[in-house]
């Protein structure tokens, strides 16, 4: 016998809940609300959300699979911490995918992408004036977002969409350790300029060189900051 109707809407409200959890769990670990190594406490987040203990295991479970979390055997979810190594790996994978990106985009880029990502820089400026630090961090995402999209294949944006729950807190780390939080927007300005060019070396060089100085400040800020003293508590 088939299921009751009211089965499959009880499942979306439960699911959705589960989602609302979740996005509130990664913007309180963007924010740094819940720090790296730091244990989630099922019991107090649902008295703290009104909820029941099981969209909030859910929603922990969904984050482990993002990479934001991490999970130990009879202990519970961890905040994950990020060390050098898995670092330079997420730039590494992010590099190979925007440099393809942005080579293909050079093949094809027209009026309408020239415009799209120029208004976004323009409001990733805007965003950086600000002092809503996840904003900028969308923003930012945004602008390669869109670059990946006008590339015109559809698999290559789905693997960076994979990617950017790791690079939130790249990016994170990143406006704590760059020098000049401000010029992460307006190097984006870079970018244009060499798709402007036309010339797919150029592209290429200009994303090694955009990826590559935001992957050496979080490197480095990493290791100055004895981040490594995590890696005992949360490798896998």
């Amino acid at each position: 016998m088939a299921p009751p109707l009211a089965a499959p809407n009880t499942f979306i409200q439960q699911h959705n809940l589960v989602e609302q959890v979740a996005d509130y769990l990664t913007q309180a670990i963007i924010q740094q609300h819940f720090l790296p190594g730091e244990r989630l406490s099922e019991v107090q987040l649902s008295k703290d959300l009104g909820v029941s203990r099981a969209p909030v295991r859910e929603a922990a479970r969904l984050l482990e699979s993002r990479g934001l979390l991490i999970s130990k055997p009879r202990r519970g979810f961890f905040v994950r911490a990020l060390n050098a190594v898995e670092l330079e790996d997420v730039f590494d994978l992010r590099l190979c995918l925007e440099r393809h990106a942005i080579q293909r985009l050079s093949e094809r880029y027209s009026s309408e992408a020239e415009r799209a990502l120029r208004q976004q820089v323009e409001v990733l400026c805007e965003a950086a004036a600000s002092n809503d630090g996840t904003r900028r961090i969308e923003e930012d995402l945004q602008f390669h977002r869109l670059m990946l999209h006008y590339a015109g294949n559809d698999r290559l944006l789905r693997a960076f969409d994979n990617l950017t729950h790791e690079l939130r807190l790249c990016i994170t780390l990143i406006t704590k350790t760059h020098e000049a939080p401000d010029t992460i927007a307006t190097s984006h300005f870079k970018l244009l300029d060499a798709l402007a060019s036309g010339q797919a070396d150029t592209c290429r060089e200009a994303i090694d060189y955009h990826i590559g100085v935001a992957r050496d400040f979080v490197v480095k800020g990493v290791s100055d900051t004895g981040d490594h003293r995590h890696e005992d508590v949360l490798s896998r």
